[in-house]
This record gives C-alpha cells, structure tokens and sequence, in this order.
C-alpha cells in the first residue's frame, strides 16, 4: 500500500470490485465523496495504475473556471474514446452525445469511466451523467464520480445526487481523515513531531503530506499555502515563474499549450517534479493536486496574474483552442474585455447547444455587462437570448427583465419582424411571472405587428401565443379559434414548431370540453415536435395532456403519460416544465388519497406563482382532509395568489377545497359564497371538469340552482346530478378513494355509510370519518367501529408512516422494484421515499437505514 493510501484499503477494493462487476456486465455507480485533500484523486490514480484484468479506465475532470466547460470533463476523453463518441463530443448535440457514449461503453465491457470533482461539472455534463446512471444497469461499465460533499443546499449537483442516493446500483464512499496512527506513518522519519502535524491537519491527508514535505527540522509552515509557497521559494527562478505560469490554466496542459507556455518544458520542469509540485507525462503536465495549483495562484500578486491570465489567454488562441469558455475565464481572469466580447457569446451558444443553459446564461450575463461594446442589432440579439436561457432554467422575473429591454430596443431598430418575435417572447415570459394583464397585451401587440410583416410561420407563432393565453384563462372557444387559424397557416408553410404548439393548445382546449380528439392531437403536438428536437413544445404537450386528464380523474391514463413527459423534460433542463410535473404528480397521489406521497413532491414548495399555487392547493387540501392544523391558512394562501394570477385554473381549484373545508365545518352558505362566483365562470367558459366539481360542492351545500352537463365518465358530473351510488362506483373505478367514500356518505343505507367510514378510517381522512360517525350515531346505530387511535402519530424520527412501511420492507431485504410491487405504486415513488428516509435518518445507505431504524426501535410492531 502506498503511503498516500494509508486506511484507505476498504474504498480501493470497492472501486476495484465494481470494476470487476463491470468487466461480467453489471454495471454500478460508486459516488466517492469527500473534502478536499481527502485523497479522491490519490484513490483514481491507484486504481488506474494497476485497474483489474479486461478492464480500461478513462478520467475525464472538471475545472474550477469561472463558468465550467461545457462536457469538459467528456472533451477530455477524446483520444481514449472511438470516432463516433469523439465526433458527438465535437458537435456538442446533446442527444448525439447521449447515444454515442452509451455505445462506447456498451461496446467495450469493463470500461470504468471515471469524472473527477463533479462539483464543478457543467449542467450538460450532469445530465449525461444522470442519463447514464440510470441505464447503468445494463451496461458492463462503473461509473465513479468524485466530489465534494460541502455543498449548499442549491448547488445543481444536490439534484443529481437525490436522482442517484436510493438507486440499488450505487455505491457511497466516504473517505474519512486518517487517524493519529496514520499520521505518525506518515511522518515517521521527517523529524516532525507527529501528535502537533495531526493537530494542525486534523488527519486531512494532502495536508499532511504537504507539511511534510515543505517542513525541516526547524519549522513547520502554519498553513498549506505557506507549505506550498516554501517549497516554491526553494526552486530556481526561472522554475518559480513556470509554476506559476501553469498554476493559472485551472486544467491539465496539454503538449502543446505547455510548449507555447514555458519553452523547453521536458528540462525546465524536473525541479518541480522532482519537488513533488507538478505531474509530467509525454501528454502535458498538471499539478498534483488543485489544492497545490490553488496555493499557488492565491500567493501570487493581482498584477502579476493578470499577466499570467493574458499570455495563457494568448496561448490559447495562437494554439487554435476550440472550447470558447476556456478563453471566457482567462479573459475575465486577465480584464481583457476585448476578448470577453468577442468569445463569451461564442462560449454562450456552444453551453446551449448542448443543453448547458445555466452556463449559456452565464456567459450571455458577462456579454451583457459590455453591452456598450456591441452594435445595437447584435445587443438585442443578445439581450432575448440570455433572457430565453434565464427563461429555460426557471428564472422567469429575470427572463422578463431582460426581454423588456430587447423589446425597446428591437423598437429602436424599426425591425417589425424581429420586433413582432420578441414581443412574442415576451408575453409568455411576463405570463409566467406572475403578469397576466402585460402578458396579454404584449400578446395582441405582436400579432398586430406581425399580421403584415411578411413572415407567416411568426404570424402563425403569435396567433398561437394569444391561443396560449386564451387557453389558461379558460376562454375555451377563442382558444380553439386562434389555435385553428394558426395550425392552417402551420401546415400550409410546413412549419413543424407552430404546428406543434399550435395543436398543443387546440388539443388542450378539447379536453376542457371533455372531447377525447384533444388527447389525439395531444400527442400529435408531442411527437412533431419532438422530431425537430423541440424539448419545450413536446414537454408542454405532455404536461398538458396529463392536466387534462387528472381534472377528468383519469388516474391511471394518467399515470402512463406522466412517466412519459418526466422522461421527456429530463433529457433536457426546462425548470419550469419540471416543476409542473411534480405537481401533477402531487395531484396523482392526492386523487389517490396518498397524503404523505403528496406532501413528499411539493416539499419544498417551489418558487414560480403558477406551481406555487398548484403546491399549495395540494397542501391545504391535503390538511383538510386529514384533519391537519392550518388547512384554511394555506388555503388563504393559496386564494390569494390565484387571486393576484387572474385565472380560473387556479381559482377554481382553491374554491373547490375552501368549500370543502365549509361544509367539513358545518358552514353550507360559507361554501355557497365561497364555489357560486366561480361555478358561474366555469360554466361561462365551458370548463367541464372545474364545472362538475364545484357544481358538485354548491349540491352538497344546498344550492339547487346548478347545471352540469352530461358527462357519464366524470364521476364529479355524475354526483354534481345527484347520483351518489352510480358516481361512488366511478370513483372506486378510477381509483380515488376519498371521493368514493364522500360519494357513499350521501347514502341513506347504514351499510354504505359503514363502508365510506372503513375507508376513510384506511386513509386517514378524520374529519369526513368524524361526520359519517355523527350521522351513524343519529340514525341509532350502535356497532360503529371506533377507528384508528391516532391517525396522524409520527414516530419522534419525523418519519411519516408510508415511510416507515418502506423502511420495514427495506428490513426484509426487498429491493425497490419488489417495495413498489407491494405497495402497488411506481418505482420512481419508492426511490423518493427511500431518499427521504435516508435523508431523515441522517444516513447513506439502506443497510444503515435499517441498522439506524432498528437500534431507534422504528421496526417494533
């Protein structure tokens, strides 16, 4: 064992045995984790001069830049790898790349596929490392990631980790200090006094090893960067600037950047290596640790990096560098504004390309911060392409803002085309901020300004936009008119974008109508635009089409195509789309009377109006029904955001629980008050689903005076009319339990009310079991089951009783597959609870789940 692996024997064997599973098929993940100076890097090496027989190891890094390569660490592999994986990685597609990896390792079992310090990956690299994890299964390769585990709770690394903690085929490694023992090895001989080295490091192996070697006899260097300037200072002068030279390119330097940067570089390194400083190979040079390159660079005076930044900049660009967002951070490193001008958009276009939109909004925001340095047309330009990538990863306020100012200036250019597009943009931006009156008006100007500008496929695109609108304010009919003026114009042009956008809000307004030929077009919408590689247009119209059929309850259809859509949006980086199928996924579990599930998706509650408002409906409503303190807060809440939205989608949805919470509490004008304002909108606007419902709750309130269309498949229409037996048989059929049991509750047979009162006491519905008790009681029946004692215990771990079901099933050894088998749910639900549980339990693995649960007596019966 070499001296800077001491105590690390366990993890080598681990790393070297999902090697060796790799070479026979099965693949695995191993997460390494750890701080720096852990000795990660030290673990990689190890195995990579000495990797198990049939097997070939490839390590690819990521760079601590100011705004990180694009697929950096994957560019890295490109001698190592076959043509068509190096060819993807030049072309930067996200789903060529995608492929092409996978069949690289598909096609050469035992490959171990090593990406170092993850915590400064791209999100372009994150999501094929999120693509491939989870086809790890079937592939005979390991993946190993390294990083760092000090991570805020909003670094984009967190998602990837939550995605990978449950999975069975991950491993966690966490490299722990190296104890007093360790130390004293490794300072046997050096004349240090061991005990003080331990308390200085506190067993942090690079430090040790750094004390070490920059220390005599005499003295010890207070700090590490002290250690590391010491053993610089030793060195020949000429050596010192070439260390420091190097010590700026936060990257290995290849032969032929080394060459440009210090002459005669075979010679004029030795020292450096000879002093433990930098790694040399025949391919280039790198320190030996980043923490030695990072010392090295904080020792150094601000103008004399500056001067280091600008001639590695130089270097880079008489060498013929294809990766603009090296040439970004050294320009930004060395002020050379000139440079950032001209590569940061270049940089910005290539992290979009291939899906790296927080990066492709970082590079637009340093371009924009010499705005003055661009002519006018080519800064609007500019201007709505940040705001689209603010807009793709989430940030709708800001989207907004920038959008604003390309609009004035696209007014000042007298561009009607370009002008007409951005207002375009606009409204939908200002839509999903929260501003629905702007948004509209943005809208109707942009269609004005278009109609005669000459480009009919963005005429189309605006008539669709105003569709949109129309559409999620439930102005079904001029939505569907709209949407028919541009889906003709979208197919007579052959415009596959409009088309696909065009039918998404067509198909979407038939299903308000509660007109199957919307899930036809639905689907259409998605699959042409998926053939032109438009994630945003298939996304919608798969978010969409599960809407629809969730205010249907539709369950199960439901189900099968939200799978779908999540496969859709993770492909690629649409924040917003994301957030809405978690919350149709809340709305799922809350149909299904799974309280905890529901609860689970929308913690935390996320930030954009429209989600937030959907999060806290399922919130409030949730709390109802279970009895909960602070259901009518949330409620409030979540009325005073759709108040401030303007749309019937969110303020129905709130009427309809506010009511319910009326009539729980005995109050029937409170719940008329409450659903009759909104009915009559619903009605007005032919929302059929949103019609049934709070037609349903003015009925139970008393309130004779409804309508509801035929529609014998939505159990709501069907019990709205009266018809409680009939409406209970299509809630059971559809799966959504609470709803049977209210439906039931309106019998006048005592059998059907002890059934309605078995099921909610099964889900833990007690104020709705504590009426039909009441009503039992009144009616002189004497045997009512008494129900649960405490239907709302936790356990003191903050578990929440599915969760500790799960956790007695992980006790029994079932894998997640064989846990959502058994509890009849997805596997992707069971990976959530798993998270959650080990999140909770404050541990890594199921093993320690178990262990943890069993020593709390959370497995006693």
């Amino acid at each position: 064992m070499r001296r800077d692996l001491l105590e690390r024997e366990p993890e080598l064997a681990e790393l070297r045995d999902a090697a060796g599973e790799a070479v026979s098929g099965r693949g695995r993940v191993v997460l390494l984790h750890g701080e720096a100076g852990i000795g990660k890097t030290s673990l990689v090496e190890a195995l990579r001069a000495d990797p198990p027989a049939g097997t070939r190891v490839l390590v690819g890094s990521c760079d601590a830049m100011s705004t990180p390569r694009t697929l950096g660490p994957l560019r890295d592999l490109a001698l190592d790898v076959g043509p068509r994986l190096r060819d993807a990685l030049r072309g930067g597609d996200r789903e060529d790349v995608y492929a092409a990896l996978q069949d690289e390792l598909a096609d050469a079992p035992g490959t171990i596929l090593v990406v170092e310090d993850v915590h400064w990956a791209d999100e372009a690299t994150l999501d094929v490392l999120r693509f491939l994890a989870r086809r790890i299964d079937a592939l005979p390769a390991a993946l190993v990631l390294t990083y760092r585990n000090e991570l805020d709770r909003n670094h984009p690394l967190n998602r990837l980790l939550g995605d990978l903690g449950p999975r069975e085929r991950v491993e966690r490694l966490a490299l722990q200090r190296l104890s007093p023992a360790a130390v004293g090895a490794l300072t046997a001989g050096s004349g240090l006094d061991a005990r003080r080295v331990f308390a200085m490091t506190e067993g942090n192996p690079y430090f040790v090893s750094e004390l070490v070697a920059s220390a005599d006899e005499v003295s010890v260097p207070p700090t590490v960067v002290d250690a590391v300037t010491g053993r610089l200072r030793r060195l020949d002068a000429a050596t010192q600037e070439h260390v420091e030279q190097l010590a700026v390119v936060p990257s290995a330097v290849d032969a032929d950047l080394l060459a440009r940067l210090v002459p005669g570089s075979a010679g004029a390194l030795r020292a450096a290596e000879e002093g433990g400083l930098l790694a040399v190979s025949p391919d280039g040079v790198r320190f030996r640790h980043e923490l030695t390159r990072r010392a090295v660079v904080d020792s150094l005076p601000a103008s004399r990096r500056i001067e280091l930044e600008q001639r590695a900049l130089e270097a880079l660009v008489a060498s013929g560098v294809a990766d603009p967002a090296r040439l970004v951070h050294h320009a930004l490193a060395a002020g050379d504004v000139g440079a950032i001008v001209e590569w940061a958009p270049r940089a910005a276009r290539d992290a979009a390309a291939s899906g790296a939109h927080r990066q492709a909004a970082a590079h637009y925001r340093v371009a924009l911060e010499h705005a003055g340095r661009y002519d006018a047309a080519t800064l609007a330009d500019l201007t709505e392409q940040y705001a689209i990538e603010a807009y793709t990863v989430g940030a709708a306020h800001s989207a907004m803002l920038a959008q604003t100012d390309a609009v004035a200036q696209r007014r000042a250019l007298g561009d009607a085309r370009r002008l007409g597009a951005s207002l375009r943009w606009l409204s939908r931006f200002q839509w999903f901020d929260g501003l629905r009156a702007p948004a509209e008006a943005s809208a109707q100007e942009a269609s004005a300004v278009l109609v005669d500008a000459g480009d009919e496929g963005l005429y189309a695109m605006a008539l669709s936009n105003e569709s949109q609108l129309a559409l999620l304010a439930h102005d079904t009919r001029r939505a569907i008119e709209l949407a028919s003026r541009a889906i003709a114009i979208a197919r007579e042009t052959g415009d596959a974008g409009v088309l696909s956008h065009a039918l998404n809000n067509h198909g979407t307004a038939l299903m308000f109508l509660a007109d199957d030929a919307g899930m036809a077009e639905l689907l259409e919408a998605a699959d042409v635009a998926l053939a032109v590689d438009d994630i945003e247009d298939a996304a919608r119209a798969s978010v969409n089409l599960v809407w629809g059929l969730l205010d249907q309850y539709r369950l199960d259809l439901a189900e099968v195509h939200l799978e779908r859509a999540i496969e859709i949006t993770e492909r690629a980086e649409f924040i917003g789309f994301v957030s809405y199928q978690q919350m149709e996924q809340a709305r799922l579990h809350l149909a299904r009377a799974r309280w905890d599930d529901a609860l689970a998706v929308i913690d935390p509650l996320p930030g954009p109006p429209h989600a937030r408002c959907v999060a806290l409906t399922v919130q409030g409503t949730v709390r109802l029904r279970r009895g909960d303190e602070g259901a009518d807060e949330v409620l409030d809440e979540a009325r005073r955001l759709a108040e401030h939205l303007g749309e019937l989608q969110r303020r129905g949805p709130v009427a309809v629980a506010r009511a319910e919470a009326a009539l729980l509490r005995g109050d029937a004008a409170a719940a008329r008050a409450i659903a009759r304002p909104e009915y009559e909108e619903a009605a007005s606007r032919d929302a059929a689903s949103l019609r049934a419902e709070l037609g349903d709750v003015l009925r139970r309130a008393g309130d004779a005076d409804i309508e509801v269309p035929e529609h014998e498949g939505f159990p709501a229409a069907v019990q709205a009319r009266g018809d409680w037996r009939r409406a209970a048989e299509l809630w059971r059929e559809a799966g959504a339990p609470y709803h049977e049991a209210a439906a039931l509750a309106e019998s006048p047979d005592e059998a059907d009310l002890l059934d309605a009162l078995a099921i909610l006491d099964r889900i833990g519905a007690v104020p709705l079991a504590r009426r039909v008790r009441a009503d039992l009681r009144e009616r002189g029946v004497r045997s009512i089951p008494r129900g649960p004692s405490n239907l709302t215990r936790q356990n003191p771990e903050g578990l929440t009783d599915r969760q500790v079901g799960v956790l007695r099933l992980l006790a029994e050894g079932l894998t997640n597959a064989e846990i959502a088998e058994r509890l009849v749910v997805s596997v992707r639900t069971v990976d959530s609870h798993v998270a959650a549980v080990l999140a909770k339990l404050g541990v890594q693995s199921r093993q320690d789940a178990v262990r943890a649960a069993r020593e709390l007596g959370l497995l006693t019966a």
